[in-house]
């Protein structure tokens, strides 16, 4: 189903659930026994919900989890109390995988048409993640019929519900059963909730069954529940998601509309970062969420991606529920304030079919650690142009893998610093001859014209090698720019230049006294005839001591708005005038320069777009820089780092390192599906929003802390220089670690940033 299919029925459940009071009915139900209105589950039924994963043959419509999940994202958000995961999902996998029998038909009936409320009855112990975690409950031959006997925990729905799919074993094999709620023997006991509905812990004595109760048979049935509770947790994932967007929504109204000390509470910088930082994380769950789902489709492994979508929604949606109970005060912690309703709804779901620790274990478990060890194919056909979308994308890595086997350099891989171009250009013209230097570029400009998701694959596999960055400016930040902005005559003068090596670029944006506050910057471009005449200085100029052009912002109306009187110049630096004085940093690298201009004088055709448009030109330059600083390339090299080092001490053993280690793999691996909508946008030729800002914040957060836990498990060697006890390929820990620093600075800092997504994106007063 495409996405307007989606948005349609995303619609839908609104529209239903805005008709649905579902907040005063949750209040009504809470600690009633039965948790549900058998009402409101019709009217769900007659919209279609409870069959949406069922077969049209059955009876349903189906469909799928993306048309699941777009109904739990609005469930989420109206919080809709009856318990439509445990029908829709969980009883719905696993009566449509069992075999055909009178029964199953007579319950999928029952499920779709809403006359059945019905749930799951599988886990036995505290914490349990898998069906074959061992099972107590034991159904015995008993003559021609047969007797169930056992208790199980967590049952959902509990009392009220017409009866209960069991787990059980019948001898050495695990069977599924049909219990009735009605029968005797079968006794449920409410289970509270922290939101009022209950779940049950259902007693079985002895409860008679007979053959055709029996539903499924065989180990196969362990594998069908598994599936189900996975599903499950996927659309419990997209509830959080809705959650967490609510949550959100009521607090940015409330910090537009309190006030304090005469201002708006929102305007205070504290709580409009803190906003971002909420922002952020709703962002990054919807990325997570959308991602899992399509991988889902594509059929990657379930189990994994469940764990991923619930490991991200749970920790998003409970900081999210926290921070806004926070920021509404003593008033967020009444009862009579909704707020704390999405607090405890994400509690619950957070805590149901395996909390955060349990899914960040089972990622890890399931995931193989990343390392900078690439395995050297034999593959020899290196094709300078290709349908890359139609290779797959594991013969699309074993070419890359094989190519940088063969032609990259082994001196410099991993090397914990930028090149300067004297080091790498070999290697770039390596790349440039072959036509794989600017993956991201169409085809028709000397591009690869990959799609996000190939351009994934060749940044993360460059990273697992350990392949150097490049001075890359040219390929991009202003080759983009020109193919988006620029003339015919420039496209044509500059870029074939770029991919050749015979153009090596750098920005020219921050000045003395105007860093991040670009509008302020003073360098002067005065209009000469057929030349500006270009005076003033910019400073932090990444390797300008190897460029060979620079594209910069100078100002040429010096009466106009701030913003106003910019303009967009691409300068050679061999013209006269100019003087380049690099700049020693902490590590004591010398990668940013100081530029000075006196009387520069620069052709009139090498101003991009119109006269004092710069301002709007550097906003679509800012974005495409941001979108690369907020690529997974930065934290893909240091994890790299981190599994060489954390596989040759054995920190996986350590469960603490552990747990640490798999929460930043899932940070890096929601930051690529972030990068991925992004990238995607771009390769459309559409203007980036300000929201990319976000991908920064994230990317380069995230890339610290990566750095952060080496240098802590590096212990006394997070002090020394490289060191062969930490891999097997040496490691220079504090070097990675302190260039990593500045990546939160440059291209504007974090809290710039979060500026901008709380003026542009979240409408925060001033």
């Amino acid at each position: 189903m495409n996405a307007d299919a989606i948005d349609a029925f995303s619609d839908s459940a609104r529209d239903l659930l805005s008709r649905n009071a579902a907040v005063a009915r949750l209040r009504r139900l809470s600690d009633t026994q039965a948790g549900f209105d058998r009402s409101a589950w019709q009217e769900i039924a007659n919209a279609g919900w409870l069959g949406v994963l069922v077969s049209e043959d059955d009876g349903g419509l189906g469909l799928g989890l993306q048309e699941m999940s777009a109904i739990a994202q609005e469930v989420g958000q109206a919080l809709f109390p009856e318990p439509y995961i445990a029908g829709a999902v969980q009883v719905a996998t696993v009566l449509t995988g069992c075999p055909l029998s009178v029964l199953r038909s007579q319950l999928l009936e029952c499920l779709v048409d809403g006359s059945c409320v019905a749930g799951l009855a599988w886990q036995e112990k505290l914490g349990q993640m898998q069906a074959a975690s061992g099972h107590s409950t034991q159904l015995i031959a008993r003559g021609d019929a047969y007797e169930l006997s056992g208790k199980k925990t967590f049952v959902n729905p509990g009392r009220g519900a017409d009866g209960w799919i069991v787990l059980a074993m019948r001898q050495s094999e695990p069977v599924l059963v049909w219990v009735p709620a009605q029968a005797a023997g079968a006794v449920c006991e409410d289970l509270p909730g922290v939101d009022g509905l209950p779940s049950g812990t259902l007693s079985l004595n002895k409860v008679a069954v007979t053959a055709s109760h029996v539903l499924m048979q065989g180990h196969e049935v362990l594998a069908l529940v598994d599936r189900a509770n996975d599903r499950a947790r996927v659309v419990q994932s997209a509830e959080l998601l809705g959650v967490m967007r609510r949550s959100l929504s009521l607090t940015l109204d409330y910090l537009g509309t309190r006030k304090q000390f005469g201002r708006a509470i929102g305007s205070f910088q504290a709580l409009k970062h803190r906003a971002v930082d909420a922002y952020i994380q709703v962002e990054l769950s919807s990325a997570c969420v959308q991602d899992v789902l399509t991988q889902i489709e594509q059929g990657v492994d379930l189990a994994v991606l469940a764990s991923r979508a619930k490991a991200r929604t749970i920790h998003a949606a409970l900081l999210v529920t926290r921070m806004a109970i926070q920021f509404h005060g003593a008033m967020g912690f009444t009862d009579e304030c909704d707020i704390g309703l999405y607090f405890k709804r994400a509690l619950k779901l957070s805590a149901q079919l395996g909390n955060l620790n349990a899914h960040r274990q089972r990622y890890l478990e399931q995931s193989a650690p990343e390392s900078v060890t690439a395995s050297a194919d034999t593959k020899t056909d290196f094709p300078a142009d290709a349908d890359w979308d139609a290779m797959s994308e594991t013969d699309f890595r074993q070419m890359l893998r094989s190519f940088y086997s063969k032609h990259y350099p082994e001196a410099l891989r991993n090397v914990p610093r930028r090149l300067h171009w004297h080091e790498i250009k070999d290697w770039y013209l390596t790349l440039s001859s072959q036509g794989w230097v600017a993956p991201a570029w169409p085809k028709r400009f000397g591009g690869m014209g990959l799609s996000p998701e190939k351009m994934i694959a060749y940044v993360e596999e460059q990273e697992q090698y350990g392949v150097a960055r490049a001075p890359d400016m040219g390929i991009v930040m202003i080759g983009p720019l020109l193919i988006q902005r620029g003339s015919a005559a420039q496209q044509e003068k500059f870029l074939p230049k770029i991919i050749a090596g015979q153009h090596v670029w750098c920005q020219g944006y921050s000045e003395p006294g105007a860093g991040s506050d670009l509008a302020s910057l003073r360098t002067e471009a005065v209009r000469d005839g057929d030349v500006f005449v270009v005076n003033g200085q910019k400073i932090w100029t990444t390797l300008a001591q190897d460029a060979t052009h620079m594209f910069a912002l100078v100002r040429t109306d010096k009466d106009a708005k701030k913003q106003s009187g910019i303009s967009f110049l691409l300068i050679d630096l061999s013209t006269p005038g100019i003087t380049i004085r690099p700049i020693k940093d902490i590590v004591g690298y010398e990668e940013f320069c100081e530029v000075f201009f006196d009387n520069v004088r620069v052709p009139a055709e090498n101003l991009v777009g119109e006269l004092n448009e710069g301002w709007t030109i550097a906003k679509a330059l800012l974005g495409f820089e941001r979108i690369f600083l907020g690529s997974p390339k930065q934290s893909r090299y240091a994890m790299s780092q981190l599994s060489a080092m954390a596989e040759h001490l054995g920190l996986f053993a350590d469960p603490v390192f552990s747990s640490r280690y798999a929460e930043l793999m899932l940070d890096v691996a929601d930051q690529v599906s972030g990068y991925t909508h992004y990238a995607d946008m771009v390769k459309r030729g559409e203007a980036l929003p300000p929201s990319v800002s976000l991908l920064k914040i994230w990317g380069t957060d995230t890339y610290q802390r990566i750095c952060a836990l080496m240098v802590e498990y590096a212990q006394e060697h997070g002090a020394s220089g490289l060191n062969a006890e930490l891999s097997p390929a040496g490691l220079n820990v504090p070097a990675i670690m302190l260039n990593s620093i500045p990546s939160t600075i440059y291209g504007g800092s974090t809290e710039v940033q979060k500026e901008i997504l709380a003026k542009h994106v979240l409408k925060l007063p001033d």
